[in-house]
């Protein structure tokens, strides 16, 4: 499992403020779960994720042995200490070695690529379009590492009537074609 954060500048009615997304992956599967959205995070906040995630019943890093991550100072003592305690082993990317967590870094790019190109009135639109963003990534989005495969597959369709479909996304900017069963 790896962990990264990205930035997105929304407006909100005190102006233009970056809001910072918090993700993780599972890199066997390339399946993403959001961590958390912030204007301001902090160690607190931080401190809650940690929690959150490692969570006995329903926590993302639940059966996991380890979080790779980078140097980021969000990633506070309290935070690895809970990780710790729940069995997680914190692997610290070295410093100047981006390719080292490229799974996560690919993620960035992607859903950085989408949403930049997008402008957002509040941390609701914010939230609504990532989430959107990760159903297309999961179960629309081809994905090379996976041998061409989607993460989340619909039952397979053997025939098809010729008929293609586009289910649309974030208004046209993410499109997905299928065809209907005969």
């Amino acid at each position: 499992m790896a962990a990264d954060f990205f930035t997105i500048e929304v407006w909100t009615k005190n102006g233009l403020q970056l809001f910072m997304i918090l993700f993780f992956i599972e890199l066997s599967t390339r399946r993403v779960q959001l961590g958390g959205i912030a204007k301001c995070p902090n160690g607190f906040w931080m401190g809650q994720i940690a929690r959150t995630t490692t969570h006995c019943e329903d926590g993302v890093m639940k059966n996991r042995r380890y979080l790779i991550h980078d140097r980021d100072p969000l990633f506070t003592a309290n935070f690895l200490e809970t990780l710790k305690q729940s069995g997680i082993e914190s692997v610290r990317i070295p410093p100047r070695s981006p390719n080292l967590n490229a799974y996560a870094e690919r993620f960035v790019r992607s859903i950085k690529d989408c949403l930049d190109r997008m402008v957002f009135f509040g941390e609701y639109h914010l939230r609504r379009a990532v989430r959107e963003y990760l159903a297309h990534y999961h179960t629309e989005r081809n994905h090379q590492g996976l041998k061409n495969a989607l993460i989340v597959t619909a039952k397979l369709q053997t025939e098809v009537n010729g008929k293609i479909e586009r289910r649309q996304r974030l208004g046209g900017t993410l499109n997905y074609y299928f065809g209907n069963a005969a």
